[in-house]
Formats: structure tokens, C-alpha cells, sequence
């Protein structure tokens, strides 16, 4: 059951694939079996996860592709899983023929559309006609071995197979220089993205954050937990004034703890996010001690992006 209408990506140009490039696939899944098995047993699954990007990065060592803003997606051979390991309800014929290998995206419903997105994946009961405006946009195979540049000719093949046009391997591509990146995000931004990724060419797939995966934005954001609900002041007499909220602990130190009081509207002052929720907030930079400058409420994270 085909969907009626689907988001159209926009950037950069699909990687070719000749008679060439398919005997190198062939020779590359003999060579590369899976690096270990995945499985969402325990919580979620290990997923690679991405740090903020920082200027003085070799950029010829990178893929650059855009940042979809939608729910991160597992299917780990059988089902279509969330970051937190929960089973997303699609409907059958969203994931009828898949392959029985890890596949790794983004269930995206177009820019600026991410609201949609969410509401449509937390259905416990799926509605076909939401789901017509999904797409998975796959950008890699978890279980595969090989270098992310490997990994990306395998992805290239598995998806042909698939031949759904609600599935779709993310466009990956370069670009020459830190002015071209800048410019790049400033251009995707102003037509409704999100952002960049930068995925390192030599990478393996690791469930761990690092520097082989870096997302670029026009503002940094990350996530924190809420503690304590701050009593407001003045014109906030009576609603909350601030959120206290710990970020996650590194190193095995416990988080550093702050206050973010911006952002809020009075709706969200009158019922504020609960105490033990996780909420994404956005930033520049951090101070001396660590903390994040000029924090902004963003939103109050769904479980769905866990």
C-alpha cells in the first residue's frame, strides 16, 4: 500500500551506483560480517550518538549530510524500535520486506514538521494516512562491518532491495571547507532544516558518543533533567520561575546542576514539566565552571526520543 504524498530531501546528490561499485559491494559484505550482534534486550539500543561540532575539525575527513528533525528510528532485523528501545506500532505495510539487518535513520515527516512526526510514531494503534507522510531516511547499518565510507556502498544495495519510496538512505556528500559548511547551514536552515551532520569516513559503528558523529547547528542543544521546580517571582508569583535541572553525568561525577528560567511561556509556568522529566534546551557555549551560557527552555522531551 504505497503513501500518497511524501516530504521531498533536498540536498546534495545521490552516490552512484554502477556495475563496478556493485561487484565492490559484493566483495565488501565476504569481506565485513557483522561487527558483533544488536539487540534492544537490554534498554535501547547502542545506538552511535552524535557531539556538537567545533571549528578546527579535519573536514575532509567527513560526510556531511542534513539533520532530519524526526524520531530516531532502529529496526533491528524484526522491528521498528525507538532510541529507548520501545516497539513504534507501523503499520504493516510501512515495514513489509525489510531486511533481517540493523538499519539506523530517522522517521521524519518533512521540514519543520516535527510535531507530526512525534504524534504519528506514539500511536499505539497506527494510522495509515499519518503514516503516508513518513519517511525512514536510513544513514547507516549498525551490524555491518567496515568504515562508515564501506558501510555507506552496503547501505546503497540493502535499500535498492527494498524498493519503498517511504524509505530512502540519507544523501551524503562533501564539502571543501568550513566557509562551504557555514554557508551550507545557513542555506538549510533558512529553507526550514534543522542542521547538518558530519559523519568521520573511518568510523566503525560504536553505541557511544564521539567525535565520529557531530551535529551542526546555528545554536547548540541538549538535554537535562528536571529537578526541582524554582517558586516564581514578581509578574510569576504563584507559577513557576525557573526549572533546576541536572545534566547527565560524565566520568562517572554526577551532573552539574543549573537553573533555566527562559523560554517558558505561562501555560508552561502554570503546569510546568514534572520533576524527573527530561526537557531539551538550547545554549551558547559554556562558562568558566562548566555551565551553559544564556540556557533556553526548548521543550520537554517525548518518550518516543528516548
Amino acid at each position: 500500500m504505497p503513501p500518497k504524498s511524501n516530504p521531498e530531501p533536498s540536498l546534495g546528490s545521490p552516490i552512484p551506483l554502477g556495475v563496478e561499485t556493485r561487484r565492490q559491494i559484493l566483495a565488501l559484505a565476504l569481506l565485513f560480517a557483522p561487527a558483533w550482534p544488536i539487540s534492544a534486550a537490554q534498554g535501547g539500543p547502542p545506538l552511535m550518538l552524535a557531539k556538537i561540532y567545533h571549528p578546527g575539525i579535519p573536514l575532509q575527513n567527513y560526510w556531511v549530510s542534513e539533520k532530519y528533525d524526526g524520531v530516531r528510528g532502529y529496526w533491528d532485523g524484526e522491528k521498528l524500535l525507538t532510541r529507548g528501545g520501545e516497539r513504534i506500532a507501523a503499520p504493516a505495510w510501512f515495514v513489509a520486506g525489510w531486511p533481517a539487518v540493523p538499519l539506523d535513520g530517522e522517521l521524519w515527516a518533512g521540514r519543520g514538521q516535527f510535531q507530526k512526526a512525534v504524534s504519528t510514531v506514539r500511536q499505539q494503534t497506527p494510522d495509515d494516512e499519518s503514516w503516508r507522510g513518513i519517511r525512514f531516511m536510513v544513514f547507516d547499518l549498525p551490524a555491518q562491518g567496515g568504515t562508515f565510507t564501506d558501510r555507506l556502498s552496503a547501505l546503497a544495495l540493502v535499500l535498492q532491495k527494498i524498493e519503498q519510496p517511504w524509505v530512502q538512505a540519507v544523501t551524503q556528500f562533501k564539502v571543501a571547507s568550513h566557509m562551504a559548511l557555514n554557508k551550507l547551514l545557513i542555506e538549510t536552515v533558512k529553507a526550514g532544516g534543522e542542521g547538518l551532520m558530519l559523519h568521520r569516513g573511518a568510523s566503525l559503528y560504536q553505541g557511544v558518543r564521539s567525535d565520529d558523529l557531530l551535529k551542526v547547528k546555528t545554536y547548540e542543544d541538549t538535554e537535562a533533567r528536571v529537578i526541582e521546580h524554582v517558586p516564581g517571582q514578581g509578574k510569576y508569583a504563584g507559577m513557576l520561575g525557573a526549572l533546576l535541572v541536572e545534566m547527565p553525568a560524565e566520568n562517572g561525577r554526577p551532573g552539574k546542576r543549573f537553573k533555566i528560567g527562559a523560554g517558558l511561556s505561562d501555560e508552561q509556568r502554570r503546569a510546568p514539566p514534572a520533576i524527573g522529566s527530561t526537557v531539551s534546551y538550547r545554549f551558547r557555549g559554556f562558562n568558566d565552571s562548566g555551565l551553559p551560557r544564556f540556557a533556553t527552555f526548548l521543550r520537554v522531551r517525548d518518550p518516543v526520543e528516548r
